[in-house]
C-alpha cells in the first residue's frame, strides 16, 4: 500500500518500510510518530479519494536518528565593486522508518 501525506508544507509518497528524511521533529529517537494529514492511498488495485476513510488513516513509523544534509555555500557578488560575501547552511533532518500505513 502507498500514501501520500503532508507535513508542514512538503508532500511524501510513502510505502511500508520506506526510510524517508523529513524537517527535523523534537523527539528522541525511537519514539513512534503519526502523520494524520493524508492526502490519497492507493494499494494494488484500488486508489482511495474518499474524504472520511483518508481522515480515519494515519501513517505511522519510528525516528531512527536525526543528522544535518550536506552543506551548502551561498556567495553573493557584485562585479568590479569589490564586494563578495559567503555563507553557509546545513538543514536538520529526521529520519524515518514507515512501519504501517492504515
Amino acid at each position: 500500500m502507498l500514501a501520500v501525506f503532508e507535513n508542514g508544507s512538503k508532500q511524501y509518497k510513502v510505502s511500508v518500510g520506506d526510510l524517508i528524511k523529513i524537517d527535523h521533529v523534537n523527539s528522541p529517537e525511537g519514539t513512534k510518530v503519526s502523520f494524520d494529514k493524508i492526502l490519497i492511498a492507493f494499494d494494488d488495485k484500488n486508489t482511495e479519494l474518499n474524504s472520511t476513510k483518508l481522515s480515519k488513516m494515519k501513517v505511522t513509523g519510528t525516528i531512527k536518528r536525526h543528522g544535518r544534509h550536506k552543506k551548502i555555500s551561498v556567495i553573493k557578488f557584485k562585479r568590479r565593486k569589490h564586494y563578495m560575501k559567503t555563507h553557509g547552511h546545513k538543514q536538520t533532518f529526521t529520519e524515518i522508518k514507515i512501519e504501517s500505513i492504515k
